[in-house]
């Protein structure tokens, strides 16, 4: 994901045209690596998202709605505390880096006008966002603090004076002219790309690929207009914001002409960043809050297939049950060979068409009527655990079905399901029930709504709750109702009777997509009315069966939630 220092040109290009001046109204912290800004500019508020993400680290305006928590953490109240109602003035990159500087005027306690800068560094997992004293340039606080033993070059610690990151030694792109850039490159050595990179400041390997590949084959003339063409694009801010699809997702501010299909285009930077991380970033919110839930629906789940190991072993054990009958009656059959004290006697096995001999062990210390009771008394207690060792399994093999499912709710699960699956391990049992404190008003679960290209509104479960409210309460009977076949997946429900082909299509692929096979290219999905589903008494929540059904085979398709979401 190339969020490199041309994109932070683009954006912050675009950042001054929509945000300034600006007045900062809010100021949150979702997450230990992320903040929101709400800036007020020209009679708009505009939500700026600040991200030092080791994967994801970006800044751009965004629609998202973030969860905050209920106590706000330190940095952020320091933020408030500065630059609650201050004014942005200005942003502006450094160079060609990936670094970014809000500079930003407010009053102090006492009236006067102070300068505060919001410096935030993108650099992958060492990115950071400090706020720093605009007059004595020491910094107030930041969002990760480095000190002088991980560092040796920088401390970023309060107090302390801030230092730029190390100088690479690269040239600025801007700066020089196609001779210099010529120069730099050595075409004997090969790996032309990643010289391009070691060579240019704010070149990722992804646009350094497309100057490679616009160089065709090659010649010292070839790579000098390459350059041309794309320091013409940068220097004057001509930029073409699209993602691209090749072997995987991607995005760019200048034309992409190596990497796959251009999927779509946006007639802003903001807009693009926006779309593109915005699914990405939520699963990564979601895996961390969801973390140590995931981990110990993992361990029930290893706990379960080693009592099913143990279970089955049992069941092998039980199968020679009709065994030890035949051995209980062929020497209650032959009681008059055996004498007290005999370690074994031999038989004729009545049971075998050709009659042939047969030895049995038996226990010295008994009579030989004791030994044949029990004989018997071990049929009948392997006869009796075969049973119930049946019901185990059966038991065990349902557990970790249910289990399955709960993993693949994780999977597809939005912020706010993840408190609901939390709440059912605790209803269910698997947690512990929190203490009581205010009695909170109950929320009814809530399907996220759909809606297909006719019109239909189509509803769909994303945890065990929504989807027994969704099924059992919600619908109406006469509704379709959807299912991926013996998956592990979503409820979804068509708020029709007579849905059209398409909309069943659609509703198939939502069905397909928010399912355990989300990766399969071919995905069986039942259909049904509600009428014809039911849970079972004593049943897991959300588990339901159902009859009448009919199976439509879909391709998952990921564009398919993004174009449908309600709203």
């Amino acid at each position: 994901m190339p969020f490199d220092g041309i994109v932070t040109r683009a954006v912050t290009a675009e950042l001054n045209e929509t945000i300034l001046p600006g007045k900062i109204s809010k100021i949150f912290q979702p997450t230990e690596t992320e903040l929101v800004l709400t800036v007020r500019s020209r009679g708009q508020n505009h939500s700026l998202l600040l991200s030092i993400h080791p994967v994801y680290a970006r800044v751009h305006l965004t629609n998202d709605i973030y969860r905050n928590p209920k106590e706000p953490p330190m940095f952020c109240m320091l933020l408030r505390k500065h630059l609650s109602g201050a004014v942005l003035e200005s942003i502006e990159q450094d160079g060609m880096e990936r670094v970014i500087t809000f500079t930003i005027h407010s009053r102090n306690e006492i009236g006067d006008m102070t300068t505060k800068k919001l410096i935030v560094e993108l650099m992958g997992k060492h990115s950071n966002i400090m706020l720093v004293d605009g007059d004595k340039g020491h910094i107030l606080d930041s969002l990760k603090h480095i000190s002088a033993a991980q560092n040796r070059y920088r401390t970023i610690l309060p107090g302390h004076d801030y230092k730029r990151p190390p100088s690479q030694n690269k040239l600025d792109p801007l700066q020089i002219d196609s001779d210099t850039f010529i120069r730099k490159l050595d075409f004997n050595a090969g790996k032309m790309a990643m010289q391009i990179v070691h060579t240019l400041v704010g070149f990722s390997p992804f646009i350094a690929n497309e100057l490679v590949h616009q160089a065709k084959l090659g010649t010292i003339d070839t790579y000098k207009e390459a350059f041309a063409a794309i320091k013409e694009h940068i220097a004057h801010h001509h930029y073409t914001p699209a993602i691209y699809r090749g072997q995987k997702e991607d995005f760019h501010v200048l034309p992409i002409t190596y990497w796959g299909e251009k999927s779509e285009t946006f007639a802003g930077t903001n807009e693009m960043l926006d779309k593109f991380y915005s699914g990405k970033a939520e699963r990564d919110r979601v895996k961390q809050q969801a973390k140590d839930l995931y981990q110990f629906i993992k361990n029930e789940q290893d706990k379960n297939r080693r009592k099913l190991k143990k279970h089955e072993q049992t069941l092998a054990k039980s199968e020679d049950a009709e065994t030890y009958q035949k051995l209980g009656e062929l020497l209650t059959a032959n009681m008059h060979l055996v004498k007290y004290g005999d370690s074994s006697v031999t038989v004729t096995d009545y049971y075998d068409p050709e009659q042939k001999p047969m030895s049995i062990e038996l226990n010295s210390d008994k009579t030989p009527s004791e030994n044949a009771q029990r004989f018997f008394k071990t049929y009948q207690k392997l006869k009796t655990s075969k049973k119930k060792v049946q019901e185990e399994i059966t038991k065990t093999h349902n557990e970790i079905a249910y289990l399955d499912q709960l993993l693949q709710q994780i999977d597809t699960a939005r912020e706010e399901d993840i408190e609901e699956i939390r709440e059912e391990l605790r209803e269910e049992g698997y947690l512990k029930k929190q203490k009581q404190g205010k009695k909170k008003k109950t929320q009814k679960p809530a399907p996220e709504k759909y809606t297909a290209s006719d019109g239909t509104v189509i509803l769909v479960g994303k945890n065990n709750k929504q989807n027994e409210y969704l099924t059992m309460k919600l619908a109406h009977r006469n509704d379709i109702w959807l299912h991926t076949k013996n998956i592990p997946g979503s409820h979804v429900v068509i708020r029709s009777g007579d849905p059209s082909e398409e909309t069943l299509f659609e509703a198939a692929q939502l069905a397909a997509y928010f399912s355990k096979s989300q990766q399969s290219s071919s995905v069986p999905v039942d259909y049904t009315r509600i009428r014809y589903v039911k849970k079972p008494n004593g049943a897991k929540p959300g588990y339901v069966t159902y009859g009448n059904q009919k199976t439509l085979f879909v391709t998952p398709d990921a564009e398919i939630p993004i174009n449908l979401k309600d709203g």
